[in-house]
């Protein structure tokens, strides 16, 4: 019998040693194809800055649950945020034909929100992942040009455990579409060449 209890207990601690272990992913940015280098660009400099402005959970990107929903490990990024954000912000412009590099224009990303909560459902659930990022250019005299917040999210569906793994796909898919709306947007790329 006793056997039993120690064969039960060890099963048990196993199961729920995944949701009480911290969860380290890798949060990556896959550019986008087909892009129109925008006229002019070509003459202009381009310095890309990381901020990050998040006011709550700053040392995760969310948290695991286990099956009742309850809060349980942290979910991590391997990176920095705030320079995953502005490598693929610094990516793109560098795509729409902007010298990145010292000098000119000062493109300041800040992230305000990048987070994934799980959403339980009674057969399946959703990792639900949202953000907020801020862009500034300024002149080099630090004279504002331009200021704009983008809003995105993405969410992975009907996943059967609240893990890294499928935060990671909501993730990443919210950075893909909040750095889509950036470096598609026309007043950003007017303010760059003004």
């Amino acid at each position: 019998k006793m056997n039993k209890l120690y064969v039960t207990f060890i099963a048990l601690l196993y199961l729920s040693g995944c949701a009480v272990m911290e969860d380290q992913i890798d949060i990556n940015y896959i550019g986008r194809g087909n892009i129109d280098v925008v006229d002019g660009a070509d003459k202009v400099n381009v310095t890309v800055t990381k901020h990050d402005r998040r006011s709550v959970y700053k040392d995760r990107v969310g948290v695991k649950l286990n099956g009742y929903g309850m809060e349980m490990a942290k979910i991590t990024s391997n990176k920095d945020v705030s320079e995953i954000f502005s490598k693929a912000v610094e990516f793109e412009l560098e795509n729409l034909g902007f010298n990145i590099g010292s000098g000119g224009k000062i493109v300041k990303v800040e992230v305000v929100r990048f987070y994934n909560d799980f959403k339980i459902g009674w057969w399946a659930g959703d990792a639900v992942a949202d953000g907020l990022i801020q862009i500034i250019v300024m002149s080099k005299d630090e004279q504002i040009l331009f200021s704009r917040s983008y809003e995105g999210g993405f969410i992975n569906k009907n996943i059967q455990l609240a893990t890294g793994a499928n935060a990671k796909v909501a993730l990443e898919g919210t950075l893909t579409d909040l750095i889509s709306k950036i470096a598609g947007d026309k007043e950003l790329h007017n303010a760059l060449l003004r």
